[in-house]
C-alpha cells in the first residue's frame, strides 16, 4: 500500500512539475511592447550558473524569464524575472544596480528568490564593469536608460510577466538597493510612483550632477598639490586621532562614532615636530585634511563639495580605496569621475579631472545630463498620495557618497511638504561605522539587501518598510548587527534621524537594549 501511494505522489508531482514547466515556457510567446523575450524556461529546485557570475546554490524551483527591451533604436535592455514556482508570497520586489551598472544583479535575485518573492533585475541597457562609463561615448539614449528607464520599464515589464504567470498580479511591489541603486530607488518614487508601494534606499548619488562634480574640486584639492597630497600610508594614524578625540562622545569607546556632525578633530593637532613620518602631517597636508572633513564653499565656482565625516577614514573601503587612492589620481572616485565627465558629458576620451575647470564642468554636467541622472525632486506628493513608504539609510563612514548629501534631501522634503505629511511616509537612518552600503566598524547588518540581523528578520529595515506598507505600522527603532566570523559580537540600535544612540551609562555595552535613542546636543 506504502508503495502504491509512492507511486501516486510521484505521479502528482511530476504532473505539476509538467504544467508549472509549461506554464513557464508559454511565457515566451508574450506580446510586450519593445520586448523580446529570449528565454521563458523552468528551473528545478537546487544549484543555477547564470550567464554572469558565480553559481547560485539552494534555489527553489523557479520560472526564469529573461528578454531585451528596445523603447529606442540606440536601446538594448537586458533583463531577468525570477518567479518561485511554488510558495510565493505574493510580492514583487525589484532589484538595482551599483555604480555605473552593466550587468545584472543574479546574487540578489537568488537572495530574494529564496525569500519566496518575484523579483527583476536589469542591467540598465549596457554591458560592463560598474566603474566604466565608456558604454555613454555619443549614446545620449543609453545615458537615458541608464538614468531611470530601464528600471521603470523592467519594473512595468516585470509585473506583467508576474501577473500572468500566476494569474493574478503582486499584492505589493517594492525596490531595496543602494549607491546608484539608491538614486534609482528615488528616481522611481519622483518619476514613476505607481512602480512600488514601499522603497528602501540605501547612500542614494541622488544629486548625480553636484555629487561627481563635487568629486573635480575634491580631486584637484587632494592631488593639484604634490606637497598636499596625503599618502594612504597615514590613514591609520589619521583614524586614531580622530577616535581619539570624539570616541567617547555617546559614552562608550569603541572604535565608532554615533554623532560624526559633532566631532570637531582639528588635523593640526597632528602637525610633525620633527622629521615627517607616517604618523604625523606637514602643514601643507593638514590643510588638505581640513578642507576633507569641511568641504569647499564657492571653490572654483563649484560650491559643491561637502566634505566627508570624521570616523570614516580606516578600513577596507575607506579614504586609502575611495578617496587618497594607492597614489595621487589613482582613488575610486577619481575614477568614477573621470568616467562621467569622458563619456557622458565632454565626448572627450582624454578629459583630465586635474586641469579641468571644475564650474565650467558643472555647469556642463547640468546642462547635458541633470534631466537623465538627477533626483533631487523633494515633491512626493504623488507617491505619498498613493499609500508609498520611503525609508532612506547611509553610513556616517561613507567614503564614497557623503553622507550629508542624503541628510539634505531628507530635509528638502520635510521642507516642500511640511513635516507631518513628510512622517506620514519618509523615514531616514544614519547608520554609525557603516562605510559604503556595507562593511565598517560598526552594527551594519540591518536587513538592508536581503541581511538578517542577530534578532531575526522582524527588527531589520526591509521589514520595517513591509510593515509600514502593509499594516500602517511606522518604524521606530531598527536593531543593527556586527558579526565577525559569522557569530553576532554587537547589536546596537539605529535611530530615525536626527536622534542618535546613546549609551544608558550601564549593562553590556555590545547589547543594544544598554543605549537610547536621543536628540543630539
Amino acid at each position: 500500500m506504502h508503495t502504491a501511494l509512492l507511486a501516486v505522489l510521484l505521479i502528482a508531482s511530476a504532473a505539476s512539475l509538467g504544467a508549472e514547466t509549461t506554464k513557464c515556457e508559454r511565457l515566451s510567446g508574450l506580446a510586450l511592447a519593445n520586448t523580446t523575450i529570449t528565454v521563458a524556461e523552468a528551473n528545478p529546485a537546487g544549484g543555477f550558473t547564470p550567464p554572469e557570475g558565480d553559481a547560485l546554490d539552494k534555489l527553489p524551483a523557479f520560472c526564469r524569464v529573461a528578454g531585451v527591451m528596445r523603447p529606442t533604436s540606440d536601446s538594448y535592455i537586458r533583463f531577468e524575472v525570477w518567479m518561485p514556482a511554488e510558495g510565493w508570497n505574493g510580492k514583487f520586489l525589484g532589484v538595482g544596480n551599483g555604480g555605473f551598472a552593466g550587468a545584472i544583479d543574479y546574487r540578489t535575485l537568488g537572495g530574494d528568490l529564496r525569500r519566496n518573492y518575484a523579483t527583476a533585475a536589469t542591467d540598465t541597457g549596457h554591458q560592463g564593469e560598474a566603474t566604466d562609463a565608456s558604454w555613454a561615448y555619443k549614446h545620449p539614449e543609453k545615458v537615458t536608460d541608464f538614468g531611470y528607464r530601464a528600471v521603470h520599464e523592467t519594473a512595468e515589464i516585470a509585473k506583467k510577466i508576474i501577473a500572468e504567470f500566476y494569474g493574478r498580479g503582486a499584492e505589493h511591489s517594492y525596490f531595496d538597493s543602494c549607491s546608484d541603486g539608491g538614486r534609482e530607488a528615488l528616481m522611481e518614487a519622483q518619476r514613476f510612483p505607481e512602480d512600488y508601494d514601499g522603497i528602501l534606499a540605501g547612500a542614494p548619488a541622488y544629486a548625480w550632477t553636484d555629487l561627481v562634480s563635487s568629486g573635480v574640486e575634491a580631486a584637484q584639492r587632494i592631488y593639484g598639490n604634490p606637497a598636499s597630497y596625503i599618502s594612504s600610508f597615514k590613514v591609520p594614524a589619521i583614524g586614531a586621532a580622530v577616535l581619539q578625540a570624539c570616541d567617547a562622545q555617546d559614552g562608550v569607546k569603541d572604535g565608532i562614532i554615533n554623532d560624526p556632525m559633532n566631532c570637531h578633530f582639528d588635523p593640526t593637532e597632528m602637525l610633525c615636530k620633527g622629521a615627517e613620518s607616517r604618523d604625523c602631517l606637514t602643514t601643507a597636508q593638514a590643510a588638505t585634511l581640513k578642507v576633507l572633513y569641511r568641504g569647499v564653499e564657492g571653490g572654483r565656482g563649484s560650491g559643491l563639495f561637502p566634505g566627508y565625516m570624521p570616523g570614516g577614514e580606516t578600513g577596507p573601503q575607506g579614504w586609502s580605496t575611495w578617496i587618497l587612492g594607492p597614489g595621487p589620481g589613482e582613488s575610486y572616485g577619481v575614477g568614477y569621475v573621470e568616467n562621467y565627465f569622458r563619456y557622458m558629458v565632454f565626448e572627450d576620451p582624454s578629459w583630465n579631472v586635474l586641469t579641468a575647470d571644475v564650474g565650467a564642468a558643472k555647469k556642463a554636467a547640468e546642462r547635458k545630463t541633470a534631466s537623465q541622472l538627477d533626483a533631487t525632486n523633494p515633491d512626493l506628493h504623488r507617491f505619498a498620495a498613493r499609500g508609498g513608504k520611503l525609508i532612506l539609510y547611509h553610513g556616517w563612514n561613507d567614503p564614497g557618497i557623503p553622507p550629508s548629501f542624503t541628510i539634505d534631501y531628507y530635509k528638502s522634503v520635510m521642507s516642500a511638504m511640511g513635516q507631518q505629511q513628510s512622517q506620514s511616509f519618509l523615514r531616514l537612518y544614519m547608520v554609525p561605522g557603516m562605510q559604503h552600503c556595507i562593511g565598517g566598524p560598526g552594527a551594519t547588518v540591518f536587513g538592508q539587501l536581503g541581511t538578517t540581523t542577530a534578532k531575526g528578520p522582524s527588527h531589520g529595515i526591509y521589514s520595517a518598510l513591509e510593515e509600514w506598507v502593509e499594516k500602517g505600522t511606522a518604524p521606530d527603532e531598527i536593531i543593527a548587527t556586527k558579526y565577525a566570523d559569522g557569530k553576532a559580537v554587537m547589536t546596537r540600535p539605529l535611530c530615525a534621524y536626527p536622534e542618535i544612540a546613546r549609551y544608558k551609562g550601564t549593562g553590556d555595552t555590545s547589547d543594544s537594549a544598554s543605549f537610547s535613542c536621543e536628540a543630539p546636543k
